[in-house]
């Protein structure tokens, strides 16, 4: 009997789709990961994984799971996947792309805002009982309308944010490892180093995926070029920051604030520092969460799947090429 082994729990609906052509294992938790013992035992007969990025892909992985012939990531990156070698071993590996693509720029852009106007620190000024009088300068923010704006990796997620930076007539820097042509005509941005787009953006926007390029691409001596009025936003991947280097930069004033939805490592600590800083937010990764897309993402998992199982090609292969 073929089987799919799905790691956490998704809606019935999408279960028996599975059911239509394989047994299917699920993980009875939604907000808990699957135990990483209890996730090698599942795959030794599995033929398919349905995976979310809290699990990792490596050798040990692949060595326990001699039957696979898919693995579908609940996500648009993949570096929780050694790809080379899933493709070395036969295993088909997909991901969910575009699909999540707009809500991921909107939760960006909102963080951005919040961040940049100070809303959730106003919000517990309030509820703190410290407001008492208007002042002019009370809880002053920075204006995103006609800022400049630098985007670090200008991928689909990359344009869709600069798209909305349009209606608010900012300035638009970008860099990525190569240069976007067809984005620089229709959107009006201006390709430049990665020091330039530190050295003079109001905002600098991590959009990138986790690479050994973009690795800890955000140290101690990236917040040194910032601007000190100058705010950091990240819905890329959490260990494209040195965090301890954006703390610091954070708590000495090299920089104003951040907004984070990524971390090195995922969920933080409740102690976590950054939890301590009024001038950064933070959010529980939840960049594609409308109901509308993460429906879109489980059921273009769920095709791949079958297209899989069922002899055809994938719907959104992931390759090393």
């Amino acid at each position: 009997m073929t089987k799919v082994l799905v790691t956490r729990k998704v809606p019935d609906r999408y279960v028996e789709q599975l059911k239509e052509f394989a047994e299917v294992k699920m993980w009875d938790e939604e907000f808990v990961p699957m135990p990483r013992k209890e996730f090698l035992e599942e795959l030794k007969d599995a033929d398919a994984c349905f995976i979310t990025l809290s699990e990792k892909v490596n050798e040990e992985t692949l060595d326990a799971a001699p039957k696979l012939k898919i693995i579908t990531n609940l996500a648009v990156g993949y570096d929780n996947i050694d790809i080379p070698l899933a493709e070395e071993r036969g295993v088909t590996v997909t991901n969910t792309p575009e699909v999540l693509t707009e809500t991921t720029a909107e939760l960006g852009f909102t963080l951005m805002l919040a961040t940049a106007r100070r809303i959730v620190e106003a919000e517990q000024y309030i509820r703190d009982g410290k407001w008492k009088s208007w002042g002019p300068y009370l809880l002053a923010g920075k204006d995103v309308h006609g800022s400049k704006v630098g985007i670090f990796g200008m991928g689909d997620i990359g344009r869709a944010f600069a798209r909305r930076l349009k209606g608010f007539e900012a300035n638009v820097m970008y860099h990525n490892r190569s240069r976007h042509r067809i984005a620089e005509k229709e959107l009006g941005v201006l390709y430049v180093s990665f020091d330039e787009l530190l050295e003079n953006s109001d905002f600098v926007i991590c959009t990138a995926p986790l690479t050994p390029e973009t690795k800890d691409k955000f140290d101690r001596a990236a917040f040194k070029k910032m601007r000190s009025d100058a705010i950091f936003i990240n819905i890329g991947r959490g260990a494209t920051v040195v965090e301890e280097d954006l703390i610091q930069a954070l708590e000495e004033g090299d920089i104003a604030g951040a907004g984070l939805d990524v971390f090195r490592e995922e969920p933080i600590a409740p102690d976590h520092p950054l939890l301590k800083l009024s001038n950064a937010v933070v959010l529980p990764h939840i960049g594609s969460a409308s109901v509308v897309t993460r429906d879109r993402m489980i059921q273009l998992s769920v095709n791949n799947v079958k297209a899989v199982l069922q002899g055809h090609p994938p719907i959104t292969p992931v390759t090393d090429k």
